[in-house]
C-alpha cells in the first residue's frame, strides 16, 4: 500500500460517511441480522424480489414526499389521494375502454391535487400540515361519496362486465422480466421504482429547480433574497409529488385490478414519511437524498418481512416502525446539534 493511500485512509472521515449513508448502513446491518436469524429462508433472491415488489408503491410515493420535506413542507394527503386517483383511473378505463385516457386522468388528477395543496401552502401561507390534513379528509370523503363507500373492479361496472377489453391495463404492474434469471422474474414496478429514484436523484443534484428546493428548505428567507421564486417552486414540488402519487396509484390499481374508497391508501402517508425520515432526510428541510429514501423504504420492508417470517403479530408492525422513526429523528437531532457546536 502506497504512502498516499495510507494518508487517504487515515484522513477519511468515517463518522461523516456513516452520517451521510446511515440508511444504507442500517439496511446492511439489518440484512445481516435477518440472515443470522432466518438463514436461507430470508437470504435468497426470491425473497429480496418480493420485498422490493411489496414496497415499490410506498417507495414511489416516498420519493415525492422526500422533495416536499426537503423544501420544508409535509403532505398527509398522499394515501387518500392515491385511493381517489386509483378509483378515477379504473372508472375512466371501464367507461371509455381507453387505457390511455385512464392514465391521463390519473396524472391530471394527481397534479391538480398537488397544485391544490401547493397553492394553499405556498401562496396563501397556510401551514402545510393543516392544508394536507384537510385535503386528506377531503379526498377520502369524496372517494367515499362518489363510490358509495365501496370500490371499483377493472372490467366491471356495477357487477356487469364492460364491453371493452380493458384487462390489458393489468400488465402495467403484473408483467415480469428476467424470468430465466431470477425465480419468478422481476416485476416491472420494481424497475419503475429504481428508475424513478435515479431520475429524482439526478433532478435534485443537476437541475436549478432541484437546487432551489434545497435552498428553500435550508433558509426560505435567504432563498427569497437570492431571487428564488419560492412560491412557484413550492407549488411545483407539490405538483411533482402529486404526479408520483398518481403513478403509484396506477401501479396499485393495475396490480390489484381494483380500488376501494374506504381501505385503499390507508396509512400510506405515515409509511412514506417513515421511509423518508429513516432515509436521512431532515424533517426541518434542507437536507436529504432520494437514494436515502430508497434505502429507508427497503429498511421498513425488511423489518416487515422479518417480522412475518418470525410469526410476530402484524399488529406490532406499526409499533416497531414508529419506534424506528423516533430513533431516526433523535439520531438526526443529535448529529445536527454536534455539527452546530463546531
Amino acid at each position: 500500500m502506497s504512502e498516499e493511500m495510507v494518508t487517504r485512509f487515515k484522513s477519511f472521515n468515517y463518522k461523516q460517511f456513516l452520517i451521510d449513508n446511515s440508511a444504507f448502513v442500517t439496511l446492511i446491518l439489518l440484512i445481516i441480522v435477518a440472515t443470522v436469524i432466518m438463514g436461507g429462508t430470508f437470504f435468497n433472491a426470491g425473497n429480496f424480489v418480493n420485498i422490493l415488489f411489496n414496497n415499490a408503491i410506498i417507495g414511489i410515493i416516498a420519493l415525492g414526499m422526500t422533495l416536499i420535506i426537503i423544501s420544508g413542507g409535509i403532505d398527509l394527503s398522499v394515501g387518500s389521494a392515491a385511493a381517489f386517483i386509483g378509483l378515477i383511473t379504473i372508472t375512466v378505463i371501464n367507461h371509455t375502454g381507453s387505457i390511455i385516457l385512464g392514465v391521463l386522468s390519473a396524472f391530471a388528477s394527481g397534479i391538480l391535487m398537488g397544485a391544490f395543496n401547493g397553492v394553499l401552502a405556498a401562496k396563501f401561507r397556510i401551514p402545510a400540515f393543516i392544508v394536507t390534513l384537510g385535503s386528506m379528509q377531503i379526498f377520502r370523503s369524496l372517494s367515499l361519496h362518489f363510490w358509495n363507500g365501496g370500490g371499483v373492479l377493472l372490467g366491471r361496472i356495477g357487477g356487469t362486465p364492460v364491453e371493452h377489453d380493458v384487462l390489458g391495463y393489468r400488465t402495467f404492474a403484473t408483467t415480469r422480466i428476467f424470468e430465466g434469471i431470477l425465480p419468478n422474474g422481476l416485476p416491472l414496478p420494481v424497475l419503475y421504482w429504481i428508475a424513478l429514484t435515479i431520475l429524482i436523484a439526478i433532478f435534485c443534484k443537476k437541475t436549478a429547480l432541484g437546487r432551489h428546493i434545497y435552498a428553500i428548505g435550508s433558509n426560505e428567507r435567504a432563498a427569497n433574497l437570492s431571487a428564488v421564486k419560492v412560491t412557484r417552486v413550492k407549488i411545483l414540488v407539490y405538483m411533482i409529488a402529486g404526479a408520483l402519487v398518481a403513478f403509484a396509484a396506477m401501479v396499485e390499481s393495475s396490480r390489484l385490478g381494483s380500488m376501494n374508497s374506504a381501505t385503499s391508501g390507508t396509512l400510506y402517508e405515515l409509511q412514506a414519511i417513515a421511509a423518508v425520515v429513516i432515509g436521512g432526510t431532515a424533517m426541518n428541510g434542507g437536507r436529504g437524498r432520494p437514494i436515502g429514501t430508497f434505502f429507508g423504504t427497503l429498511t421498513l420492508g425488511v423489518i416487515n418481512n422479518l417480522m412475518n417470517m418470525m410469526g410476530i403479530p402484524s399488529f406490532l408492525v406499526g409499533a416497531i416502525q414508529g419506534s424506528i422513526v423516533i430513533i431516526a429523528v433523535l439520531f438526526q437531532m443529535t448529529m445536527t446539534s454536534k455539527e452546530r457546536q463546531f
